[in-house]
């Protein structure tokens, strides 16, 4: 059982808004969001975590024969992120706060 919590853990903090926004670079962040075809232009530094993640519900369904089912397993996922997302956001404010006042949003071009 303490396995799959780490599994499950894991998973959510590689797929975590806040880590792709926060941790890594900000291409990182933009070429997530280009690849998943949001129609997002920018990505405020200020819990961007959660706008991540409601960038992510702005996209297009994946198209295919499991279009539906894709759609189906993917909001309870992207819902738990952004839990946690607004959790490690609200942790992360004065930074976020700071990194917002000097590099501006993440720009997605």
């Amino acid at each position: 059982m303490k396995i799959q919590a780490m599994l499950l853990a894991g998973m959510l903090l590689g797929g975590c808004g806040t880590i792709q926004t926060v941790a890594r670079d900000d291409q990182a962040a933009i070429d997530g969001l280009k690849q998943q075809k949001s129609y997002c232009g920018a990505v405020p530094r200020i819990y961007s975590g959660l706008a991540y993640d409601f960038c992510s519900l702005n996209a297009p369904l994946a198209s295919g024969v499991d279009a539906d089912n894709h759609r189906n397993t993917a909001i309870p996922g992207l819902l738990v992120d952004a839990v946690v997302s607004g959790a490690l956001d609200t942790l992360l404010l004065p930074y976020t706060i700071y990194r917002q006042q000097v590099d501006g949003s993440i720009v997605i071009n």
